[in-house]
């Protein structure tokens, strides 16, 4: 099935582009599931005579099978794969020069963060930190040397939604790069480039591959072909790409993207509603609740409401009691995996933001982040419940 058949809000379809998007069975032997080629280099034909494969720096089979698939699921003319998610955030800002400024939500991944702060900065590259669920903030934002929008939507870890065709007007407007973080939905939850964005990027690591076997980032675009030609050649250029194992087990992982993200949403909105009546929980950030703010915008542009829950236990010793009781779930530094992981985002994930603009942000002391695996959902549930009888 062409991705072009397929609309942001058809699972059917979507199933079908998770299971074959962007891969053909191996043409030598007929293999349904694209073959590891761990080769380094290429026999050429012939001096001076056209070949594709020249050296695995390049292009590998592999990883342009899962180039493919990327492209295929986010709706997109091209997709580009790399060893990690910060190297596909850093591959996207290249395309930016010294004197450019980019506007960016306020609350993003730490690791985010520490790139554009810690290194980016001393290239010329200037950032303004902005609410971007206030469309209004972002347009008093943009200045004369404004060259892009970067969004993460939903945050980590407050799971704050932007408005993404609100956002994408006022970035044509402007005539800025609209740039989506998508890793917390997923294409299973929600397609970015149908609401207007200009460029995808991914942790693969997380939901794609599903399995904490693997790390990795993708970069996707939507329609501009000198825009996929740049990021091919930046992707050669800097070289920091995703092996042929890695490209296999994200396109494993693939497969069953669809699966994955029904049982992680479906769990998630019942552990969501039950920790928001708990006693013990001060706050619940999870756009499946009525009472989040952004309840329908959510259900707008998304088609689910993710795995993704934060809540507030009001103190880091409450936060450390309870963390240091979970059972089922694993304390880890990742999300997206088909197990439950849970953090302290102010000391784990966003540890390398400063103190003052976590609170700012709202990522206190007492926030937990926990990633909803595919367990059966009551013990889940019953793991909590234990740990927060320390609290």
């Amino acid at each position: 099935m062409a991705a072009g058949r397929m609309t942001a809000h058809d699972p059917q379809a979507f199933a079908t582009v998770a299971v074959h998007g962007g891969q053909e069975p191996d043409p030598l032997t007929g293999a349904v599931m694209q073959p590891v080629y761990l080769t380094s280099t290429y026999r050429q034909p012939g001096l001076g005579e056209s070949w594709p494969y020249d050296y695995a720096r390049t292009i590998n089979p592999t990883r342009r099978a899962l180039e493919r698939s990327l492209a295929a699921l986010e709706g997109g003319i091209e997709g580009r794969a790399f060893a990690s998610g910060m190297a596909a955030i850093g591959a996207v800002m290249n395309l930016l020069a010294a004197g450019d400024h980019v506007i960016v939500s306020q609350n993003v991944y730490g690791g985010t963060y520490r790139l554009f702060e810690g290194l980016l900065r001393k290239f010329g590259l200037e950032f303004s930190w902005v609410d971007t669920s206030d469309l209004a903030a972002v347009a008093g934002a943009v200045r004369p040397s404004t060259r892009m929008l970067y969004v993460e939507t939903p945050t980590n870890p407050t799971l704050v939604l932007t408005d993404l065709r609100g956002a994408a007007r006022i970035a044509r407007r402007r005539g800025l790069l609209f740039v989506v973080d998508n890793t917390f939905m997923s294409p299973a939850l929600q397609r970015p480039l149908d609401l207007g964005a200009d460029l995808v990027v991914h942790s693969t690591t997380k939901y794609l591959n599903g399995h904490s076997d693997s790390v990795g980032g993708g970069v996707v675009v939507r329609e501009d072909r000198a825009i996929a030609e740049r990021l091919a050649w930046i992707q050669n250029a800097v070289g920091a790409i995703l092996s042929p194992m890695d490209s296999f087990l994200v396109l494993r992982g693939i497969k069953t993207l669809h699966l994955r993200m029904q049982r992680h949403d479906a769990s998630a909105r019942q552990l969501a509603v039950w920790l928001a009546r708990h006693a013990k929980v001060r706050a619940v950030h999870y756009p499946g609740l009525r009472s989040h703010p952004q309840f329908a915008l959510a259900r707008r542009q998304m088609r689910g409401f993710g795995g993704m829950i934060s809540f507030d236990l009001g103190s880091i010793g409450r936060a450390r009691r309870f963390l240091g009781r979970v059972a089922l779930c694993a304390l880890a530094e990742s999300l997206g995996g088909v197990e439950t992981l849970i953090s302290h985002p102010a000391s784990m994930t966003h540890g390398s933001i400063p103190a003052a603009q976590r609170r700012r942000i709202g990522i206190t002391d007492g926030l937990v982040r926990i990633s909803v695996g595919v367990e059966d959902v009551r013990d889940l549930r019953d793991d909590l419940a234990q740990a927060l009888r320390a609290v």
